[in-house]
Order: C-alpha cells, then structure tokens, then sequence
C-alpha cells in the first residue's frame, strides 16, 4: 500500500487561510477529495490553517472518505491551556489525530521554537505518542535541534525537506544544517514539496542534489514520501511527482521503495493495524 504521508483538503469558505492571500491563483480555492478521486492511495491529512477548528474539519473528512489513515492537527501551543488542547483533540480524533504542526515558517520570530515556555507542549506531545511535523525552512533549523535537544524520544518529522532554496541554487547552508538535524535518532525527513521550491522550467532536475542529500543524511528507513497535494499543482500533477519521487527513490535509495512509499509512515505515524475511517463505517 502506498501511503501519502503529506496531503492537504481545505475550504476558505468554512475557515481563514491567511497564507492563501499570497499564494496563486489557481490555489485560492476549495479543495476536497471530490477534486482528488483518481488518486486511491491511502494518505495522512495534514493541516494548512493555525485553527483547532480546521483540525475537527479533517477529522470530518476522515471519517467520511475511503483511504484517511489519519491526521496531523494543528493546536494552539502557547496556550497557558495547551496539554488540555492537545488531550481534547486526541479525545475528539477518535484514533485520528496522528500528529501536530505548529505553522513555524509564518511565524515572524525565527526562533520560537527554542521558547522554554513550549516545552510542556512538546512534553504532552511526546507524552500521547504524536508525531512533531516541523514546518520549517533554513532559517529555523537551529531553533529546531535546540528544540529536540530537549525532548528525547519526541518523535520528529521534517516537512519538504526544510524547504531548501532550490530555485536560486541555494545548497551548501541548507545541506549543512539538515544534515546535523538528521543526527538526532528520533527525526525523520518527508520527501515532499521539493519542486515548488524549484524554478518551473527544470524543476524535476534542479531537485535531484537535494533529494540525493536528503536519502545521504537520514537513510532510506527515514524519509517518506508525500504529495502536497494540492500546493503541488503549481507545478505538477500527483501522478507525476509521484512518477519522479519513485525515479529518484530508486536511483538514490535502492531497494528502500516500500519503505519510503509507505513502509515509514506506518511505523513514524504508528498506523499499523489502522483501518480508514470510511471504511470501517465510522460517522462524525
């Protein structure tokens, strides 16, 4: 079973999408399974909104489509509530809530991560066995290891491979910086969102270094792929990044395809034995 480990559905007319405003024109819009039915690969549903409202909605489509393994929340983590936040939407989730991601790129402060007064949120996460999914880029990676530096046994997934520049060619601070947060046991890398960081024109070529490092540093039993569906659109079809995370996987990572297409999120996200919501006719 292939498994996308990073997939987005969103509706800006139930909830505010800032980050939409900025983003093109194609992407400001609806985007619900309806509009994604070709594609029958199960998948993690993960968050685009800092809204605990947004992560109910997901629960909703979870459990009303076939193929949701599960879902990465979002929660507010300075609340002076927020281990009770956190214990409520594993309540509400049912078994669905896999993980949380803070939206760290939009963020203004670089190092909010490193803030001492997140530490027992990060504590509860680790506590009720979710998944830390950091949304960051280069400008956060050192904030990130002083963040799990804390946290021993705070199971980590980096999204989109900290977003390296690809288009303006930006390599060597970027491989550094992930390569020292990919020494920590506990952390593991999605091969996601790589193109849209890439020009239009070259992209499938202009990752392949960065891909190529990404498998270097945390192996093949570390990376999993994902979609980023729909922001992916801008650039590709799901098929074909698919088609190319698969050339890649092959090239860089033999003999480590299952793992990355599935394999790895079902033992980083704990999904083994999970049946889809639909399908085992769950209702909300």
């Amino acid at each position: 079973m292939i498994i996308d480990a990073h997939r987005h559905y969103w509706d800006p007319s139930r909830l505010d999408y800032g980050w939409l405003e900025h983003a093109p024109a194609t992407l400001q819009r609806a985007f619900l399974p309806s509009d994604l039915e070709a594609a029958t690969d199960a998948c993690l549903l993960v968050q685009a909104a800092p809204d605990e409202r947004e992560t109910l909605f997901l629960f909703d489509i979870a459990r009303h489509t076939d193929g949701v393994l599960g879902v990465v929340g979002w929660v507010d983590m300075e609340a002076d509530d927020a281990t009770q936040r956190i214990a409520a939407l594993v309540e509400q989730g049912q078994g669905l809530l896999r993980g949380i991601r803070p939206m760290v790129q939009d963020i203004p402060d670089t190092e909010w991560l490193a803030r001492p007064s997140l530490d027992r949120a990060f504590d509860c996460l680790r506590d009720h066995g979710l998944v830390f999914d950091a949304l960051v880029d280069n400008r956060h990676l050192r904030a990130l290891s002083q963040r799990l530096a804390r946290h021993s046994g705070l199971v980590t997934v980096v999204d989109h491979g900290a977003k390296p520049n690809i288009a303006d060619g930006q390599f060597a601070s970027w491989a550094g910086a992930i390569a020292r947060v990919a020494q920590v046991p506990d952390v593991a890398c999605k091969l996601s969102g790589l193109l849209t960081q890439a020009d239009l024109n070259n992209g499938m070529a202009a990752i392949e270094p960065y891909v190529a490092h990404l498998f270097e540093s945390f192996g093949g039993q570390r990376v999993l792929w994902g979609s980023d569906w729909p922001v992916l659109t801008t650039h590709a079809t799901y098929e074909q990044w698919k088609a190319c995370a698969q050339k890649l996987t092959r090239r860089f990572a033999r003999r480590h395809e299952t793992a990355v297409f599935g394999g790895n999120a079902t033992t980083i996200y704990s999904l083994a034995g999970r049946v889809p919501a639909a399908a085992s006719g769950a209702t909300s």
